[in-house]
């Protein structure tokens, strides 16, 4: 009897493929680095064939530890709203944008010159604050730049339903995606009206219907299964982008359920019942599969903040196969509020869009005396990261007891300790690797009948590894003072005021 699920998440840089028992177990993964085009200047594109080729061979490495007559159903995640623009065989007629592509900020600008409410109108129906990146504005570009390629498409969609159709011959998109091209929260899925306001008409066609995240979108053709070793006629699900699935791996499918994705990026939500527009014009609000969403403030730049600082402030051990390990141990050489020293990790060439918005926003040391050495300006470094997660948790408005810590931060016993203390509140952390992959995994198994619902089966399979009780510390207070008056200063505004103290 088939026992397992297999968890597929494309990343913008790397592709992943885990594998999972129906407890939730991680039993087998592999994960591949992808590159990154940039024809242009703030382009960011990939090779179809190579996200392809790249997604084939963690499946072939995944296969050689769990058979594939023992894989039960396919899940995929990845990076959400870009286009990848498909014909009516679901292959692809130019390189795919990533979100992180800037080509439509010359039309988003143009549209504001036109009518200056032009983004709050558009958080008004997504509640999300646009990024240059989303589907709609790339589309809209390509409308202007591209149309010859677009007579030429069948659909628009986002990197995991490029995968999905190479998989299974079917072209198709799930509600998270939709909602955040941008689309509609309220309707958990596309907004004609901002459709119409991108003026898009013509060619919202290309825009599949979205389906649930939960569903089954078909399965394995003979032709996938002889390049990537599967199973001809394995169920593959719709699936989900990324930070919905990570929620669902971290067990965060709950209302009220706080989870911090401490990676490149480092993203702060709260899992709530209803959709969420305040505070308006800041942050994104996603939709999450189980009729819940995920209201979230992101910090521009996450452990980029510690790889920084192992490249700038030890290079003598940088390379080193131990390396963050090492640079933990001498950040705690440092007491809590590195003796005044403060890190601001604005670290972004495009400034910042949580807890404000202000592209001129930049990172950098404060408070600096001659006393200070290596070691305070290392832990100013991880406990900048912690303020940060603080204020972006405060802009929320939101309330909550504990927060689920995944992604590459979370290995740190020392950082996860740290942010338990400067936010007031129990950090738990859950067992597993690939939480994106474990999610979409979920969604697989949810649409075989393995779970009576994706909400129980993200619940069910989460085990907590680590737990970190707050320890009350005045010095923590006194260096999260600091920094927000540093912080506003380089941000040229200031913090918003907190619901709740978290000190």
């Amino acid at each position: 009897m088939t026992g397992y699920l297999l968890g597929i998440d494309i990343g913008t840089s790397i592709v992943k493929a885990a594998v999972f028992d129906r407890g939730g177990q991680e039993v087998a993964y592999a994960t591949r680095r992808t590159n990154i085009a940039s024809p242009q200047p703030d382009w960011a594109e990939a090779d179809p064939a190579e996200i392809w080729s790249a997604t084939c061979i963690v499946i072939g490495q995944v296969l050689t530890m769990v058979p594939a007559e023992n894989i039960a159903a396919i899940g995929l995640s990845g990076a959400m709203v870009g286009a990848w623009v498909l014909d009516a065989q679901g292959q692809a007629l130019r390189p795919g944008i990533f979100w992180s592509d800037g080509r439509a900020q010359p039309l988003i600008d143009e549209r504001i010159a036109q009518d200056p409410a032009f983004l709050s109108r558009i958080f008004a129906e997504s509640g999300s604050a646009m990024q240059q990146g989303c589907t709609l504005p790339v589309l809209a570009h390509l409308a202007v730049h591209e149309p010859a390629v677009l007579a030429r498409a069948h659909a628009v969609v986002g990197a995991k339903d490029f995968i999905r159709a190479q998989l299974t011959g079917v072209i198709a998109t799930d509600i998270v995606e939709a909602a955040v091209a941008p689309g509609s929260a309220r309707a958990r899925g596309r907004s004609p009206a901002l459709i119409a306001l991108f003026g898009l008409e013509d060619w919202a066609h290309l825009l599949p219907e979205p389906q649930p995240s939960e569903s089954l979108a078909g399965f394995v053709t003979e032709a996938a299964a002889g390049v990537t070793g599967l199973r001809i006629g394995t169920p593959v699900a719709i699936g989900a982008g990324d930070v919905a699935a990570s929620v669902i791996g971290a067990g965060g499918l709950a209302s009220g359920a706080a989870v911090s994705i401490l990676g490149t990026t480092c993203l702060n939500g709260v899992t709530v019942p209803q959709p969420v527009f305040t505070p308006p014009d800041l942050g994104i609000l996603f939709t999450l599969p189980g009729d819940l969403w995920l209201r979230t403030m992101v910090n521009v730049a996450g452990t980029l903040n510690i790889d920084w600082a192992l490249a700038a402030l030890c290079p003598d051990f940088a390379d080193a196969p131990d390396a963050y390990e090492r640079l933990a141990v001498i950040a705690g050489e440092s007491p809590a509020g590195a003796q005044g020293a403060v890190y601001v990790p604005y670290l972004s060439e495009v400034g910042i869009i949580a807890p404000m918005v202000e592209p001129a926003a930049r990172g950098g040391f404060a408070g600096l005396a001659p006393r200070h050495r290596r070691p305070d300006l290392l832990r100013a470094v991880y406990e900048g990261m912690a303020y940060a997660i603080r204020d972006c948790f405060a802009a929320t408005g939101l309330d909550f007891d504990t927060v689920r810590l995944v992604g590459g931060g979370a290995r740190s016993a020392f950082w996860r300790q740290m942010i338990a203390d400067v936010l007031g509140r129990r950090v738990e952390v859950p067992e597993g690797r690939e939480f994106g992959a474990k999610g979409a995994a979920l969604l697989a198994g949810t649409a075989i009948g393995w779970y009576a619902s994706i909400r129980q089966a993200s619940t069910s399979t989460c085990r907590i590894l680590h737990v970190h009780e707050p320890v009350r510390d005045k010095r923590y207070a006194r260096g999260y003072a600091r920094y927000r008056t540093y912080a506003g200063a380089l941000a040229e505004a200031r913090p918003p005021t907190e619901q709740r103290p978290m000190s």
